[in-house]
């Protein structure tokens, strides 16, 4: 069955959102408060950086089962189903999650509601908000008990987000109707046969952030034994490697470096933490306030290598750094490992230039007291270090030897342990990296 539905929020989940349910059926709104955006859109022109997105969106403006508006009325008129895209970025202030945008989409939706309907949740979101927004879609809505909830965590990874969306390795349905069950069921068959886990409320809204606070936790995990193994002299890229062969262990995000960035995990474990002490649980999860610092010490100790490899200050040194955004593949900047450290060199006295081949634009507005350059050999221009801080695979892929010929000194930081330690020393370089001897 083919639905009528609305997206509301058109960042990053929201345009993947609705561009992939129009590419299976569906006719699709988006909608976003931002009137330039939504002309942007409307025109076929994706304001984020994501693999085969942009595709997506012109086929399905084409169709004629996208098209995007800043009307909560028109959205209202139209949908059967609401899909609720909206950011939850950490409180100013506190490590609580903001869910200022959530309530306000609701507010602005509810006084159009005026027939049965399903309003579904995909914002990672604190353990209690569905229940809290069901009853306040009751209140408002002229349907009234008509206009049913749901929660359907999204699950994306950025560069991969329309796979995600379109090949899932699981849906889950936090419902409190057979109704909304059934809707949501006839929404995703198109998506083949993908498995189901059907929950209430707070099943559903803490499976995201379990999730990911997983995720940090064994990401943490490998780089607090790169802590161990460069007190020790051992070489942490073997030891993930051991470790991997368990098939209890396994080797997926068992690799050292930099840490974690972006706008959902870091954002998420800190919103976990404040809502379980909300609830009387926060001893549950004190263990995420050392996987958080762990994260946070890789930036500082990054730092610390460029530092050694100039011979012990930063102050006047050229330094190159290679990357800007949270993670290959993306051109999000949001709370960015690599923009951290380039900040950090600056602020020790050193002249940064910059490159990534998708994040530029978004770096120069956040941080344009840095310097930015157009490939990575003119970021390397002179430099006295040269720091890899996002794995994109150009990056992986450069030669030692030509890069050499534009540096003024072979020092390496290879701050994701992607590179061919034996490869660059053979060129010249003094080469470290986080965890390695």
């Amino acid at each position: 069955m083919r639905y009528r539905m609305t997206v509301i929020g058109s960042g990053y989940l929201g345009i993947t959102h609705a561009a992939c349910m129009a590419e299976i059926g569906h006719q699709v709104i988006g909608l976003d408060i931002d009137e330039d955006r939504v002309r942007r859109l409307n025109s076929g022109e994706l304001p984020i950086h994501e693999q085969g997105l942009e595709e997506l969106l012109r086929r399905g403006l084409a169709s004629g089962n996208l098209r995007f508006t800043t009307s909560y009325q028109e959205a209202a008129e139209f949908g059967d189903i609401h899909f609720l895209c909206l950011g939850t970025p950490q409180r100013k202030g506190g490590y609580a999650a903001d869910v200022s945008q959530l309530d306000a989409a609701v507010d602005s939706l509810a006084p159009g509601l005026n027939r049965p309907c399903l309003v579904v949740g995909k914002s990672t979101v604190p353990v209690g908000t569905a229940e809290r927004l069901a009853a306040r879609l009751r209140a408002l809505a002229p349907a009234g008990v008509d206009v049913d909830l749901a929660w359907n965590p999204e699950f994306l990874r950025e560069g991969f987000a329309v796979k995600d969306t379109l090949h899932p390795d699981r849906v889950v349905l936090g419902v409190a109707t057979e109704r909304a069950e059934t809707v949501l069921r006839e929404v995703y068959e198109p998506l083949g046969a993908v498995p189901v886990l059907v929950t209430d409320f707070p099943t559903a809204e803490l499976v995201k952030s379990a999730a990911n606070s997983f995720l940090a936790t064994k990401i943490s995990y490998i780089n607090a034994m790169a802590e161990v193994c460069e007190a020790a002299g051992a070489d942490v890229v073997r030891l993930a490697e051991a470790l991997s062969y368990d098939d209890r262990i396994g080797g997926r995000f068992l690799n050292a470096g930099l840490g974690f960035g972006g706008g959902c995990l870091p954002k998420d474990i800190r919103a976990f933490m404040a809502r379980a002490d909300e609830l009387g649980a926060g001893q549950a999860l004190t263990f995420l306030r050392e996987v958080d610092a762990i994260n946070t010490r890789r930036r500082a100790r990054t730092v610390d290598l460029a530092r050694e490899l100039v011979g012990g200050s930063l102050t006047g040194r050229t330094v190159t750094v290679l990357g800007a955004a949270f993670k290959p593949d993306s051109d999000d900047i949001r709370d960015s490992p690599a923009l951290d450290v380039a900040v950090a060199v600056e602020q020790e006295g050193a002249r940064v230039s910059v490159y990534d081949p998708a994040a530029l634009d978004n770096a120069r507005k956040a941080r344009p007291s840095l310097g930015y350059a157009t490939s990575a050999a003119e970021a390397a221009r002179g430099a006295d270090v040269v720091l890899l801080l996002t794995e994109w695979q150009e990056f992986v892929d450069l030669s030692p030897e030509e890069l050499g010929e534009a540096v003024a000194v072979r020092n390496v930081v290879d701050g994701r342990n992607v590179l061919d330690p034996a490869a660059w020393r053979a060129a010249g370089w003094r080469y470290r990296a986080l965890g390695r001897r």
